[in-house]
């Protein structure tokens, strides 16, 4: 009779399959990973554990699972046949338990990409669908953001079969990627993790121009449903997908029949791995005579004939020269460990991350120490311990004072984050709050862009935000002379200045960066004060008393006007500015007064910015976040979580012809 698991085995069975759904959401739906493939990696791996000792826990385990639900944003399509993924093995020993076990032990060994699978339907040789994995049951249709894939054929070369399921990896090699963010930062958008997240992200979009304007690659290795076969093994089959027109991996695909001759393969991929120009995590080894895959089948979730290898993290170890503190443009302080340069995995690494001052203390670093080193997720370098401890070592001290500016450094109660209050004349959070004080959501100055503001505060043109008003007085004969300008840009800019002087209260309270402080809360400190001396003289427990503000924005709010350094920066712009009331009046007495509100989705006739004005003038709270406090959800075309979160809690939900409505009663 089978055991069956106690309460403590059942607890973290539950609290295993929590995270691992959790994080599946994370990296299959949302494309932002929240923990590196070990992590993950290990958590499975005990889950599965568990299920083995309890077989009754497998039909909901992770025996079962595969990949994540689609997401609402797309259309889903059933896949003909399973998608299922790959079980992994993680060292030699692993490897050669399932390699005896095979009936057939001529093998395929190619590369894990590190990408994102998809499947390619052709009928008559014609592209008609494209899903990504999904559930494994179920995948996204993404159909048009495959068809700008240059490496996924429309139609196919040859000779081929009547239907054919092609599978692959889309993936992006790491110039493509390195390019990509280059541009990002460029623009001030969202720079990417890796070339993973970058992939799937740009592959999972809406808008297929979005995926058309990356530069995505992608391989085929595997199929689905097929009207016809003739070949018989896999190695054939790359021949058939490149004459379809297909990449695959064949350069770096081998054959082998012995455990020697896989463990070659394995030591000399990881060798070259530096060299091979997109990332993997590991080689994928198959049965490759077709047939006998047929036989063999599948379990649950993966088919029996083949195993992922996956690489282990990348470590070595080295000496920890020094510890130096990187302040960001937000004024959080990061301490990075300087090393004695090492080769990890064919990168030479340097520096690595600490994190924080917390991870410092729980590792207990001391300078000079031999600290052992990995490249998490092949991406970022990290400390991960002690390796050994000298005679010399000395322990580190974090900053008291911020190492740019000798500003003083706060931690919030609960933060793990040391962070330097000195924000308006910090020089390194200068660029950042600079880019943020002339926002189109702050002072909205056009022509001072990053390169811009970089030029400028490189000549000590601008240090301070007053410095902006002076600008073109001060240096415009210069600045015309300067590449890229001319009499009209600087007109213009002088213009856009000019315009910007007299800006509302909640602008203003916006511009100026104080931590913690958004837009919405700005409006709601401008109603609440009226003025910028109310404001700025008000206690912590007057602040803490309107709705809106929690006990860590009042704290910040005081912080930030006790700062003498934020003073004299504040009285400095003031000097070159006006601050007037909010031009657009609040109404009190609207179906929607004082009601929390929250937009998600997409509305025909009004953008969002657009509709946020409408409700705030009719005397509406909008807010970014769904809570049990708020009173309505309006919710337009592919609305997502925020609207699942607001029918779970029993929300008032409004459409946009609830909005309309809304509108018309008030004219």
């Amino acid at each position: 009779m089978a055991r069956e698991p106690d309460l403590f085995i059942l607890a973290e069975h539950a609290d295993l399959m929590e995270k691992l759904s959790a994080w599946d959401i994370a990296y299959h739906q949302k494309d932002a990973p929240v923990v590196d493939d070990a992590t993950y990696d290990a958590a499975k791996r005990r889950a599965l554990e568990i299920e083995e000792m309890y077989p009754s826990l497998a039909k909901d385990g992770a025996s079962t699972h595969v990949g994540a639900a689609v997401s609402d944003k797309f259309k889903s399509f059933a896949h003909t046949v399973p998608m299922l993924s790959i079980s992994d093995v993680f060292n030699s020993a692993e490897v050669a338990d399932w390699f005896d076990k095979l009936p057939n032990q001529d093998l395929f060994i190619e590369l894990k990409v590190d990408g994102v699978s998809y499947e390619a339907r052709y009928e008559n040789g014609v592209l008609v669908r494209g899903l990504t994995r999904g559930s494994g049951v179920a995948g996204e249709d993404i159909t048009a953001n495959l068809l700008t894939i240059p490496d996924i054929p429309k139609k196919l070369s040859g000779a081929f079969p009547d239907v054919i399921e092609v599978r692959g990896e889309v993936y992006m090699l790491r110039d493509d990627f390195i390019a990509l963010n280059k541009i990002a930062e460029e623009k001030g958008d969202k720079v990417f993790a890796n070339p993973r997240n970058a992939a799937a992200g740009s592959l999972r979009q809406l808008d297929a121009r979005v995926t058309a304007s990356r530069r995505l690659s992608a391989f085929g290795y595997t199929y689905g449903e097929l009207s016809s076969r003739d070949w018989k093994t896999q190695s054939e089959y790359f021949d058939k997908l490149e004459s379809w027109g297909f990449k695959t991996t064949r350069a770096w695909a081998h054959h082998a029949q012995t455990m020697a001759e896989i463990d070659a393969v394995y030591n000399e991929i990881m060798l070259k791995r530096a060299d091979i120009p997109f990332d993997i995590d590991g080689l994928v080894i198959k049965v490759n005579d077709v047939a006998t895959q047929e036989k063999m089948g599948a379990r649950a979730n993966s088919p029996r004939w083949e195993v992922a290898y996956k690489f282990p993290a990348a470590r070595a170890v080295t000496k920890l020269r020094d510890i130096t503190v990187q302040v960001g443009r937000t004024g959080v302080l990061t301490p990075v460990a300087e090393l004695e340069p090492i080769n990890i995995g064919g990168v030479v690494v340097s520096r690595a991350t600490l994190h924080n001052a917390d991870e410092i203390g729980r590792l207990d670093v001391h300078i000079g120490d031999m600290v052992t080193v990995q490249r998490a997720g092949d991406v970022i370098p990290q400390i991960v311990g002690v390796a050994s401890r000298g005679e010399n070592t000395v322990p580190y001290v974090f900053p008291t004072r911020c190492p740019v500016c000798n500003g003083a450094v706060v931690r919030e109660s609960g933060a793990v984050a040391w962070r330097c209050v000195n924000t308006l004349s910090c020089p390194a959070q200068r660029i950042g709050e600079l880019e943020h004080f002339v926002s189109r959501k702050g002072f909205d100055i056009d022509g001072l862009g990053t390169k811009q503001l970089e030029l400028f505060v490189s000549r000590d043109w601008i240090k301070t935000p007053a410095d902006i008003f002076t600008l073109v007085a001060h240096h415009g004969d210069e600045i015309r002379r300067l590449d890229g300008f001319g009499d009209k840009s600087v007109d213009n800019l002088n213009k856009s200045i000019e315009n910007a002087r007299t800006p509302e209260l909640h602008r203003f309270l916006y511009a100026i960066g104080i931590p913690e402080i958004g837009e919405v809360t700005a409006k709601i400190l401008a109603r609440a004060f009226g003025t910028l001396d109310a404001l700025r003289t008000a206690p912590a427990w007057k602040l803490k008393t309107i709705d809106g503000i929690g006990d860590v924005m009042a704290d910040e709010i005081v912080s930030f006007f006790a700062d003498e350094h934020n003073m004299r920066v504040l009285d400095a712009l003031l000097a070159q500015i006006t601050i007037r009331e909010t031009s657009a009046s609040v109404a009190t007495d609207t179906p929607v007064s004082n009601k929390k509100i929250v937009l998600t989705g997409t509305l025909s006739k009004y953008t969002r910015d657009e509709a946020r004005e409408i409700l705030e003038r009719m005397g509406a709270v909008v807010s970014g976040s769904v809570s049990a406090k708020t009173d309505i959800v309006l919710a337009g075309a592919d609305a997502g979580s925020k609207l699942t979160k607001a029918n779970e809690l029993g929300i008032t939900v409004w459409g946009e012809e609830d909005f309309d409505n809304l509108i018309e009663s008030q004219k």
